[in-house]
């Protein structure tokens, strides 16, 4: 029982650590969480998490030496990058008719488990860490037998979930404080930071595409 509360507090902190650095996720969360409220957050990492055992399993039956070639990195990198352009587009092109107040049906447009799941594999370096660290530590689980990986995936999604549901309700709370304006202005930051990532996935892309 103690090493399997180790993997889960350890695998909990270093997945919470990484959460706390701002990405296409993060940027998504926070657009959303205006707009949709608390539960934004929860439901872009129920998507990311159904994602993520997927990949898993798959890196536990020997998928780990494919996500590794080059080639594949690449056209995740172009893919994502592609990806991100289309979101910040939408959000872009929605700005002008941007307003706090929306009815009921409008908050329930779009698919935010879908949008978690396409925000993760939208981005190379989650794919690295995955089969790299991720993979790494999956290994180490394994020694403590199934319940070891139970414990690694559950400690890994919580630090998530924590992390980004705790982002979800500051944006939350503090909207009663935004005008239609400061909303607008903070959804197109959110835009051009999108445009930003979508710059680095591509130039990583394309430096992948070109090297050895």
């Amino acid at each position: 029982m103690t090493v399997l509360t180790g993997i889960f507090f350890t695998s909990f902190l270093i997945a919470l650590s990484g959460a706390m650095m701002p990405g296409p996720l993060f940027t998504v969360t926070i657009s959303e969480s205006s707009r949709r409220g608390f539960m934004a957050g929860p439901l872009l990492i129920a998507g990311h998490a159904l994602l993520e055992l997927a990949l898993v399993l798959a890196l536990m039956t020997g998928l780990a030496p494919f996500l590794k070639q080059n080639a594949v990195l690449t056209v995740i990198a172009f893919a994502g990058s592609a990806i991100l352009l289309w979101m910040a587009w939408g959000m872009f092109r929605a700005l002008p008719s941007l307003s706090l107040q929306y009815s009921g049906e409008e908050k329930k447009s779009g698919n935010l488990l879908l949008a978690g799941a396409l925000l993760s594999l939208a981005n190379p370096y989650w794919t690295i860490w995955w089969v790299s660290i991720g993979l790494g530590y999956i290994l180490h689980s394994m020694e403590a037998g199934k319940p070891g990986v139970f414990s690694f995936f559950c400690g890994h999604i919580l630090g998530d979930l924590f992390w980004y549901s705790a982002i979800s309700l500051a944006v939350w709370r503090g909207k009663a404080f935004l005008s239609d304006r400061a909303y607008r202005y903070l959804i197109g930051a959110c835009a051009v930071i999108l445009v930003a990532f979508s710059c680095i996935f591509a130039y990583s892309g394309y430096t992948r595409c070109f090297s050895g």
